[in-house]
């Protein structure tokens, strides 16, 4: 007899798998979800075209408002390790509105990177196998790219152990061929083997001197879209061995090692590549979109750059899986505390997947996909572009959620003062800063490739996203109202600690 899907009611018990990962597994998810290699390949380029040899120090930059922000998830994750993170958290700090809005900013950013990472997993995979006549196909590409999002689908839908199994394994292949190929430039670049493109790494890349405030908001808000995705481990806490403490640890480990690993490679492709407007040079137009995989060859031969071609389409395919597992539990948990309709609650009794809003999460990703890909190239170019916009909005939220939720007790000791306190403040005036200095730079009509009436088209796509949540807002207020009546979540609601350790 087939089993039925079963809904989960009651917070004390989401019906999830605890205890099914450790701390390896969470830093593994929390790296899969920013797909480090895809994110330097497809936005390294643009980094360098905004402040020419100051990528490193963006890098730097960008990296310390994602650190702070990480405290915040840690000290939210260590008193209420619930699997709606930004959802649940910032409703227990400023109530349910803002809970429901910063839960929407999660699910968009996740909607927007799967339409692009299914796709540049599929053109990457065609070019490895020399099928570049398919790569260049629209139609081709498009239905190579629903298939990934479907088959990542139902990945996530199988359940938590066997998607950070295969998680690990693309990891490794990333890093590996990543760091060779780094060290192997920088090793070409000491020996003067590197073509007469090549400049000695300077200790200045890492200072942003003489650059507009423009600049460096540009810069970060790129930087921003690279380092995003470490909090999906945190999304998975109720599925952790220790949650209490786990996944904060998890958190912080994958930003520190993201950071080095980015400034690694940027020192490397600079020191190689140079800053020519030729051949493998960064100013070179025709390499902006990818200036990682074009240096496989002349780093290290054609088996590098072939590994290159397989490590950005792994890169892309891990985070389109990685990508859906806390979309998903993020709307379990909004079903749960009654914000969003019962289905979402479902769990697989076999799986202990929530089957139904795993579903939705890839049906909604492959609907974008297919819209903003048919309309045209430039503007599935545009929205990752706009991506920032989200990924800052939700990540702002929460850091502004930790101070006020522990406001009673920021001064009971310095380590409150500081972790609860002045770091998640700054996390979050970081966040507001470069989301409403990039809003505006965004607005103008030639920033992207697209624009409409005089507006850029990464602003429509950026913003209108997130105010499309309004009206999705209201529709589960007229429907759901004893969530945004305060009922179901406060501050004062018990939330399910799962105690597994």
């Amino acid at each position: 007899m087939t089993e039925n899907p079963v809904v989960q009611s009651d917070p004390m018990d989401k019906g999830l798998r605890t205890g099914s990962i450790g701390l390896l597994g969470n830093v593994t998810i929390g790296l899969s979800a920013t797909a480090p290699t895809y994110s330097l390949a497809a936005t390294l380029g643009y980094v360098v075209y905004e402040v020419h040899e100051k990528a490193p120090a963006m890098f730097l930059i960008a990296f310390l408002p994602m650190l702070l922000v990480a405290f915040a998830y840690k000290e939210l994750a260590a008193d209420t390790p619930d699997c709606g993170t930004t959802f649940t958290w910032g409703t227990r700090a400023f109530g349910p509105w803002i809970g429901w809005i910063g839960g929407w900013g999660l699910a968009v950013s996740a909607i927007i990177v799967l339409a692009n990472v299914a796709e540049i997993a599929g053109i990457y995979m065609l070019r490895f196998l020399h099928l570049d006549s398919w790569a260049d196909n629209l139609w081709v590409k498009v239905a190579f790219g629903c298939i990934l999002i479907a088959g990542m689908t139902w990945v996530s839908i199988r359940g938590i152990v066997i998607s950070e199994r295969l998680q690990a394994v693309l990891m490794v292949i990333q890093f590996a061929v990543l760091i060779l190929a780094s060290v192997i430039a920088l090793v070409k670049v000491g020996f003067d083997k590197a073509g007469d493109q090549a400049i000695t790494p300077e200790l200045s890349w890492l200072w942003p001197s003489d650059l507009s405030q423009s600049q460096i908001a540009a810069a970060v808000i790129l930087c921003i879209f690279i380092y995003w995705g470490w909090d999906a481990c945190l999304a998975v806490s109720e599925e952790t061995k220790n949650p209490a403490k786990t996944p904060g640890q998890a958190a912080i480990i994958t930003c520190l090692i993201l950071v080095a690993t980015y400034v690694l490679v940027a020192y490397a492709v600079q020191a190689f590549a140079g800053f020519g407007d030729t051949g493998i040079g960064l100013n070179n137009p025709e390499n902006a979109d990818d200036v990682l995989t074009i240096l496989g060859d002349p780093v290290a031969g054609g088996l590098m750059a072939s590994a290159l071609l397989l490590t950005v389409s792994v890169s892309a395919l891990a985070s389109t899986q990685s990508t859906i597992l806390p979309t998903a539990r993020g709307s379990l948990s909004m079903a749960v505390y009654k914000a969003l309709p019962d289905k979402f609650a479902r769990i697989h009794p076999r799986y202990m997947t929530p089957d139904f809003g795993t579903a939705v999460m890839g049906a909604s990703a492959l609907m974008f996909y297919l819209v903003l890909s048919l309309l045209s190239e430039d503007t599935l170019a545009d929205s990752i572009a706009s991506l920032g916009l989200a990924v800052a909005f939700y990540y702002g939220i929460t850091a502004f959620s930790c101070v006020w939720y522990f406001r009673a007790t920021l001064f009971d000791s310095v380590r409150n003062f500081l972790m609860r306190g002045l770091l998640p403040l700054l996390g979050g005036i970081s966040m507001t800063w470069a989301f409403v200095q990039s809003a505006v730079d965004m607005f103008a009509e030639d920033y992207g490739a697209t624009s409409i009436g005089g507006v850029g088209g990464v602003f429509i796509l950026g913003v209108g996203m997130l105010v499309l949540g309004i009206p999705l807002m209201l529709a589960c207020f007229a429907h759901r109202k004893d969530f945004f009546q305060g009922k179901t979540l406060t501050a004062d609601t018990e939330v399910m600690v799962p105690d597994v350790y």
